[in-house]
């Protein structure tokens, strides 16, 4: 089996600025997973499978076009899940489509959780940890355009792009 997820990139410059706040409240995770919007949370697939996931992926985006994408200020899951994170504040229904098409087909699976479209920028820390990452980010802005999704998998030190699915309308 494989763990694959499929995600929004945040772009140069945005992503160093995540990852070094993440390094800074000590977040194990801060460079093993790129700085991201989740589209489909990371599901165990037989690698045979994988064509026929990535011939979905393909299906799914045709149609979708880019979007402009802001992250505003910070949010929390707390006290649910331990999770500090960007929140989207524009481009969330480009997000919400792209998940709906995703999420079909061969990646139905059921949500723990409903779709929420953030950045996390800090899971499983200390209660004091994240109130510096909810503080420390909060006058975070980064706008940028979303011009493509792409499939990650998990290999030894962390996540890896497989394949960049573009959106072109």
């Amino acid at each position: 089996m494989i763990a694959v997820g499929v995600v929004i990139d945040v772009p140069e410059p945005f992503a160093t600025r995540i990852r070094e706040a993440r390094r800074a409240w000590g977040d194990p995770e801060a460079d093993a997973v790129p700085p991201h919007v989740t589209i489909v949370a990371p599901v165990s697939v037989d690698p045979e499978e994988m064509p026929a996931l990535e011939r979905h992926l393909e299906r799914a985006v045709e149609g979708c076009r880019p979007f402009r994408m802001r992250l505003r200020g910070t949010g929390t899951f707390r006290p649910v899940s331990p999770v500090v994170f960007l929140a989207v504040a524009e481009g969330i229904p480009g997000c919400e489509e792209l998940e709906r098409r995703v999420r079909s087909g061969p990646w139905s699976v059921d949500l723990r959780f409903p779709y929420h479209p953030h950045v996390t920028i800090a899971f499983g820390l200390t209660d004091e940890a994240l109130d510096d990452a909810f503080s420390a980010l909060a006058d975070f802005e980064a706008v940028f355009d979303v011009d493509a999704i792409r499939l990650y998998a998990l290999v030894e030190d962390g996540w890896q792009a497989r394949a960049t699915y573009p959106l072109v309308g």
